[in-house]
């Protein structure tokens, strides 16, 4: 990009940082995402994009993952009918959990290229300590019990900001451009429906993003080089039993908390392997009932995660052969819903490096970060099927200063980084969609 380019987006500072509070005030969580769509689809509409697809156009119904019951949809979507900002006509179309946007521009001959920005929220209380920069500037969550804790907001907001500055560019974008604004990333469950629409199988270049950074980091950077994230499958088990009275008759009861807890033990005794380095974790288990009834009902919630697909695969395996021989030992039944997915994301070396040179041209320093991600991420399904025919991807971090952890109630950012993403963003778009 010409100096004047860069000195543009510079100058777009006050406006996304308008946008990324207004987005962190009224946080949504997957698949519930009614006003941030909204929002979303409205200004691509508004900015003149060729094409802006909402609703079923978006995700394939079958293949969302962990989608919410009927009532949180129904009281998610009455919620933002009410909140400011909010399209009535968007937001319709979003109902049900059918939210994510995709804007498309049509420039001609040349490479389709995808940008992955991803649009939901957490279920965590954001910090009211008046340290805690959204608070001081008043801006904090206003949906008590949930925050965007992981950057979320800083993803729509940098996403936005690059379709507004490449839709005024685009005589000199050459080719197709998708902007994919993704619902359902935390839980790793929206990306997978996505690719099962097809939106990816014609890509040649695929980018993602995240911010990133620590307390003590100086600088802001572009972070390339990362090659691996953990894959990982997520479980819902409900075990049935049978209640009965624990003094005067246990034997009549089949007990279901007894058949869950021998799973726990279970699944975090699982022995390691070969195949690559492994997690498992129960982070729920809910049974309800009294002191003297035996238990019939016990609902519990896992993860598995390897850092291969045979690692988590084998996990995997290992995990559900538990839960059955757990229920079986007890008596019960068990019924497992499988609620989120992720494969490992592979860079292409290629692509990689095409980030670092993106950076060194819009005046930005790049570092690597190292060589495999200690979490999961589903922009793995769309890195996994670009490649798979071909094509190129490459994920990379957005990095600033950062308060606190990612998914705890002080994570914040430095707001400077969403100029940083837009200028990455734009200067990969520039130079992939080249007239050759």
């Amino acid at each position: 990009m010409k100096k004047e380019e860069l000195e543009e987006i510079e100058k777009m500072d006050e406006a996304l940082r308008r946008r990324r509070e207004s987005l962190h005030m009224y946080p949504e969580p997957g698949f519930c995402e009614v006003r941030t769509t909204s929002i979303i689809a409205r200004t691509l509409t508004d900015l003149g994009f060729d094409e802006v697809l909402t609703g079923k156009d978006v995700c394939d119904a079958d293949s969302r993952m962990g989608l919410p019951d009927q009532k949180t949809l129904d009281a998610a979507y009455k919620r933002a009918l009410g909140e400011e900002e909010t399209d009535p006509a968007f937001a319709g179309r979003a109902k049900d959990g059918f939210t994510g946007v995709i804007g498309i521009l049509h420039c001609g001959e040349g490479p389709t290229v995808a940008m992955r920005f991803d649009i939901d929220a957490l279920p965590v209380h954001e910090s009211k300590d008046p340290s805690h920069y959204p608070t001081a500037h008043g801006f904090n969550s206003r949906h008590e019990g949930f925050m965007h804790a992981c950057g979320h907001d800083g993803h729509t907001t940098v996403g936005l900001g690059t379709a507004a500055f490449l839709i005024r560019h685009r005589d000199q974008l050459h080719g197709t451009l998708k902007l994919i604004f993704q619902p359902a990333e935390e839980g790793v469950r929206g990306a997978r429906s996505i690719v099962a629409k097809g939106h990816l199988d014609d890509v040649d270049f695929c980018l993602g993003s995240h911010m990133g950074g620590a307390p003590d980091t100086k600088a802001l950077c572009i972070g390339a080089g990362m090659n691996g994230s953990l894959a990982t499958t997520k479980i819902n088990a409900d075990f049935t039993g049978r209640s009965a009275h624990a003094g005067a008759m246990p034997e009549k009861g089949n007990n279901a908390l007894l058949a869950a807890a021998t799973a726990v033990l279970n699944l975090h005794a699982i022995p390691r392997t070969s195949q690559g380095d492994t997690r498992v974790n129960v982070g729920r288990l809910i049974a309800e009932g009294g002191r003297n009834v035996i238990c019939d009902n016990a609902h519990l919630e896992l993860e598995v995660r390897g850092t291969s697909k045979e690692a988590n695969e084998y996990m995997e395996q290992y995990a559900v052969r538990i839960l059955n021989a757990a229920a079986e030992m007890h008596q019960c039944t068990v019924a497992l819903n499988y609620v989120g997915a992720a494969a490992t994301i592979v860079n292409t070396p290629a692509l990689v490096d095409e980030v670092r040179k993106a950076a060194g041209e819009a005046g930005m320093p790049a570092i690597d970060t190292g060589t495999r991600s200690a979490g999961s991420e589903d922009y793995s399904f769309m890195s996994q099927c670009v490649t798979g025919h071909g094509g190129q991807s490459c994920f990379f971090n957005n990095i600033s200063r950062c308060a606190g952890p990612f998914h705890s109630p002080i994570f914040d950012f430095q707001e400077e980084a969403l100029v940083s993403g837009v200028k990455e963003f734009s200067q990969l778009a520039f130079d992939l969609m080249q007239k050759k």
